[in-house]
């Protein structure tokens, strides 16, 4: 029998978020790509290492920035248009505001920002809006 998709997110969140210390979206993206079998180029993942809140600024929140921008590559490699993706990602996003209530990082991080947080305390969050894109995008 096969490993649960919980336990799959859980295990990939502990390697990349604890492990590799790469933020939430970076995390999004890596465990995305390998649920759906995309690979990404390096520079993704570069490119993705201020999209943690807007580069701590406490903004949109990386956990919504990876899901999007994987969407947005997983689609174009199904061959979907430009406004078939915005469409996508619009509604991601309305759902995502919809269950977990905000795309802000500062609301959606546990206690919000303190100087005195432990690392990765978002990492439940992680781990559950995971589960929830990888249940959008394969109902697509």
């Amino acid at each position: 029998m096969g490993q649960s998709i919980e336990s799959f997110v859980a295990d990939r969140v502990q390697e990349y978020a604890w492990k590799q210390d790469l933020n939430c979206a970076q995390t999004t993206l890596l465990v995305l790509s390998e649920k759906f079998n995309i690979e990404l180029s390096p520079q993704i993942i570069d490119g993705s290492s201020g999209l943690n809140g807007a580069g701590q600024y406490q903004a949109q929140c990386g956990l919504v920035e990876g899901a999007l921008i994987f969407i947005g590559i997983y689609l174009r490699s199904q061959r979907k248009e430009k406004q078939e993706i915005q469409t996508m990602c619009k509604t991601y996003a309305q759902s995502f505001e919809n269950k977990f209530g905000s795309l802000s990082c500062s609301r959606l991080r546990p206690n919000g920002f303190n100087l005195t947080d432990p690392p990765h305390l978002c990492s439940d969050l992680t781990e559950q809006t995971l589960l929830f894109a990888i249940d959008f995008i394969s109902t697509y």
